[in-house]
């Protein structure tokens, strides 16, 4: 796994929640488990527009954690499964609050997007 060059802040709270929540599709990951167990193929696929390598990464971030953790299937062939751990269901409740404030802030996202827009009216 990667080393980080700057020493981990253990004393900051929001720190360590970002540490283990951090990255574009970790809350997305554990909503989804939510409902149930999934093998990687079907977080692959419910995640196309992310390569197979960041959910990969991520899902080994998050059973290192805690958060979720994966049972491996002993016949051929071979398959294994992850699901939503106890601790990572606290999460649940974080997670809601940042979708609940991301579609409060939704029509200000659209106006800021808007304002990048090149103009081809010239």
């Amino acid at each position: 796994m990667y080393k980080k060059k700057i020493p981990f802040d253990i004393e900051c709270g929001i720190k360590i929640t970002m540490e283990v929540m951090g990255g574009k599709w970790k809350s997305c990951i554990i909503q989804e488990l939510n409902n149930g167990p999934k093998r990687p193929s079907e977080l692959h696929r419910f995640f196309e527009e992310a390569s197979p390598r960041v959910i990969d990464q991520q899902l080994k971030e998050l059973e290192l954690h805690g958060i979720i953790s994966k049972k491996i299937y002993p016949k051929l062939p071979p398959r294994s499964e992850y699901s939503i751990t106890e601790t990572g269901k606290t999460l649940l409740p974080i997670i809601e609050q940042l979708e609940a404030w991301g579609d409060f802030f939704r029509p200000r996202m659209i106006e800021l997007l808007k304002q990048q827009e090149p103009d081809h009216s010239v």
